[in-house]
Order: C-alpha cells, then sequence, then structure tokens
C-alpha cells in the first residue's frame, strides 16, 4: 500500500514535469526574429465588404499593397514602409512590410508579382510569398521579409504587430 506521502510526492514530480514541458513549447515556439527593418506600429482594419479589400475575401494568390499614398483612418498604422497584404496559395492571409531587408530604406519598396514573389527593384532580392513566409531565394538579401500577425473576425481582417 502507498502513502499518502508517496501520493503527493508523485504526483507533485507529475506536475513539475507538465509546466517544464509547457515552459520548453512556449520557448522554443518562439516567433520572433531579428530584423534589419525597425520596429514601427502596425494596425490595420480591413473590411472585405468594403473596396478595394473585396479582392482580398476567399482568394488565392491576391495582394494589396497598404503605404502612405492610401486611403488611411486615424487609427491605422502602417509599419516602417507600407504593408502588402497577401493571400498565399493556400488562401491564408499574410502581411509583409514593404521595405527590403537588404536595402533598409522606407522608399525601397518591394513589389510582388503574380508567381508568389516580391521583388526589390535596387538590389534584385527576390522572396518567395507563395506560403507567406517571405524568405529569399535569390539576391544579396539574407533576411526573409518583416512579417505581420494576420486574423480575420466576421467580414474583417485584422493585420497587427
Amino acid at each position: 500500500m502507498i502513502s499518502l506521502y508517496k501520493k503527493w510526492r508523485i504526483k507533485r514530480q507529475k506536475f513539475f514535469l507538465i509546466i517544464m514541458f509547457l515552459s520548453f513549447l512556449l520557448v522554443s515556439c518562439d516567433n520572433s526574429y531579428d530584423s534589419s527593418i525597425p520596429d514601427f506600429p502596425v494596425y490595420l482594419e480591413l473590411d472585405f465588404r468594403v473596396s478595394p479589400y473585396t479582392t482580398l475575401k476567399n482568394s488565392v494568390n491576391q495582394f494589396l499593397i497598404i503605404d502612405e499614398k492610401s486611403n488611411l483612418k486615424a487609427t491605422d498604422r502602417i509599419g516602417f514602409s507600407g504593408v502588402l497584404v497577401y493571400t498565399d496559395f493556400e488562401g491564408k492571409y499574410c502581411a509583409f512590410d514593404l521595405c527590403c531587408p537588404y536595402e533598409v530604406q522606407r522608399d525601397i519598396k518591394i513589389t510582388p508579382n503574380e508567381n508568389g514573389e516580391a521583388i526589390c527593384q535596387k538590389c534584385g532580392s527576390v522572396f518567395s510569398i507563395a506560403y507567406g513566409i517571405g524568405n529569399p531565394v535569390l539576391g544579396p538579401a539574407k533576411q526573409p521579409l518583416k512579417r505581420y500577425r494576420t486574423f480575420v473576425q466576421g467580414d474583417v481582417l485584422y493585420i497587427i504587430n
């Protein structure tokens, strides 16, 4: 027969093992990375019922560029150079800063194409955005594009950092 003390000790050990495992998961799942692009606030609410955002709803391989020339609300924040909103080849929403991580200048921006790529017009770096990652595949850039978090609630796509 196991004493009460031993039962309590076994439960305590299990509890600590679970806590250690969860702590490991939290640390190992950190999705942050150091980017050469400076941190600037990003907050956008894109209502799919309002043009030009209607083209993004339930789409694949579609993009929209939001920068200082866009019709912005007072609460909108567009990061360092602006935001590239993209629906990847799986239909998931992705958002990247428009700044090339090699050039790191506000006025030098990447431009997307119909092949699921974004290209820097100055250094020629090509980034794969087809599956929402933004990794460099050609050119001098070694860092991926700076990503922003996206989530949909109802008919509104939120983009934040």
